[in-house]
Parts: structure tokens; sequence; C-alpha cells
């Protein structure tokens, strides 16, 4: 089976959300430049925050640098959206 860009996506997307975090960081990559998704900066700081958080070095640099492209409110919903990602992945006790 070929692959094609929207399997591409689909596939990090899915690997991304798995807590996978070389993909966390292509789903970054991939909002931030809006390559096969429509680009959403504040989903893709959401993902090089996780990242970055899952030691992924460049990370931080590129949610650094398309940090200074976003409003306080923008960053703050992707540091939301992040800390929901990580509650909503934890083992209930």
């Amino acid at each position: 089976m070929a692959v094609t860009s929207e399997n591409y996506v689909e596939t990090q997307l899915k690997n991304a959300d798995a807590g996978v975090a070389d993909d966390q960081f292509r789903a970054g990559l991939l909002f931030s430049t809006g390559e096969g998704v429509s680009q959403d900066l504040v989903t893709a700081h959401k993902w090089f925050n996780l990242a970055a958080m899952n030691g992924i070095e460049e990370a931080r640099e590129i949610r650094a640098e398309i940090s200074m492209d976003m409003s306080t409110q923008e960053i703050a919903r992707a540091q939301k959206m992040a800390r929901e990602w990580i509650m909503n992945r934890r083992p209930l006790s």
C-alpha cells in the first residue's frame, strides 16, 4: 500500500495522541506549517509542549519561536490543551 500524505498525517496524529514523543514533535511541525492540516499555532504549541516534556529539545526551541506569533491567550489555551491531554491519559487510581 502506498503511503499518501493523508495517511502520513493520520498516522503521525494517531501516534502523537498515543504519546510517541517523536510523533508529537512531528504533529507540532504539521500544525505550525499547515502541511497536510490547517495551520493552527495553538495546536502546534500543544504538541511541541508535550514533545518537549518527553525530552525532544528541538520542540522547546520551535515552541519558543511560534510563541512570538501568538497572543498570551492563545499560549494559555495551548497550555491548557496540553494539561488536559496529560490528565486524560493518567491511569485512574
